[in-house]
This record gives C-alpha cells, structure tokens and sequence, in this order.
C-alpha cells in the first residue's frame, strides 16, 4: 500500500485549526485583559494579558512552522521561548515602576476578568493537549498555556487578597511572581530550542 501523505496532510491541517482558535481567544483576551489592567490598575492582570499577546504570537509562529523543517521548527521555539523571556522582563520592569508610583488595583475587576481568562485558557489548553509531547515549537504553545492557566489562578487569589486586605501589596507580589516564572519557563524552552537545533536538518 502506497503512502500518498494524506495523514499527515490530515494531521497538519488539525494542528492548523486548533492553532488558529487558541489564536483568536489569545488575541481577544489580551485585548480585554490589558484594557481592564490598564483601568483597574492591576499589574497582575496586565501581566497576565501580557501573557496572552505572547501565547497569541506563539500560536502564530506555530501556524508557520507546521508543514517546515526540523531545524525551523526549533527556531520556531527558541524565538518563541525569547519572546516570553522579553515578556517576564517587561513584567517585572512594571510591578517596579508600579511600586513607586503607587497603585490602588480593583480586586473585584481582577477576580472577574482572570476568571474569564481562566475558562478560556482550560479550553485551550485541552485543545493543545495533543502538543504535550509533540515538536519543540508546538510543546511550547502547550507551555505557554499552562503558564496562562496558573498565572489566572494567581491573579484571582490576589484579587480576593486585594479585597480583604484593602492593600495593593498582594496584586504587586502576584505580579513580580507572574514575571519570574515566566522567565523560568521561558529559559527552560530557549535551552531545549537551541538542543533541538543542533541535531536538527
């Protein structure tokens, strides 16, 4: 039996797809998420916002590095993995500026919106859960959600401590802790791109 390729054809346009969706609820939820973070003076949800214009762009590069080499694929995921470092970075050069200037966050806008962030980031992270295991560029896409999903638990549990305490301190401390996993997770990809591509066609 000859292989005309149709599977992987079939496989390629289903990574497509669940690509393209996890890009439009990222995109939407940054959009949302920056402006409320902005209004609500919540460094955490900006930095959670944050977080989805880097998954939206990972999602992005995913979509052009299906069909191409081994070698551009893990390209892919350094480049990706750079962006989220830059990303943690920005976070924390925020929570700075934010310390010295002040803040007075909106604990209830923090818990509602991070919340909306949550459900859809389960969504997505089930959809990408065939990349588990998969090549660098999409196991990346499949990380960078996972960081989503604990980043709105954070950012819900500041919001409550927000509330009770009547202080911005929670929502700085969730925003600095935001930021250093993000690097962490970002380096862990950076490494495991750059492995990738030394072995690769």
């Amino acid at each position: 039996m000859s292989d005309c390729g149709c599977h992987v054809e079939a496989s390629n346009e289903a990574e497509r797809r669940i690509l393209r969706i996890a890009l439009a609820l990222n995109a939407t939820m940054f959009v949302v998420g920056i402006t409320v973070g902005l209004i609500a003076q919540s460094m955490g949800l900006v930095a959670d916002s944050l977080d989805m214009l880097a998954d939206a762009s990972a999602y992005a590069i995913g979509l052009a590095a299906v069909t191409r080499s081994a070698r551009f694929k893990a390209s892919a995921g350094q480049l990706s993995g750079s962006m989220l470092l830059l990303l943690g970075l920005v976070v924390l050069a925020g929570v700075v500026w934010r310390a010295v200037i002040g803040s007075e966050p909106e604990g209830s806008w923090m818990i509602g919106i991070a919340f909306v962030s949550l459900t859809v980031n389960t969504i997505v992270l089930r959809l990408l859960g065939r990349f588990r295991h998969g090549e660098v560029h999409l196991r990346a896409t499949w990380l960078f959600t996972r960081v989503d999903v604990i980043a709105n638990v954070a950012v819900i549990l500041s919001g409550v401590l927000v509330l009770v305490l009547n202080n911005a301190a929670p929502d700085l401390i969730i925003g600095t802790a935001l930021g250093l996993y993000i690097i962490k997770e970002a380096i862990g990809i950076v490494r495991e791109a750059r492995e990738e591509k030394k072995t690769a066609k």
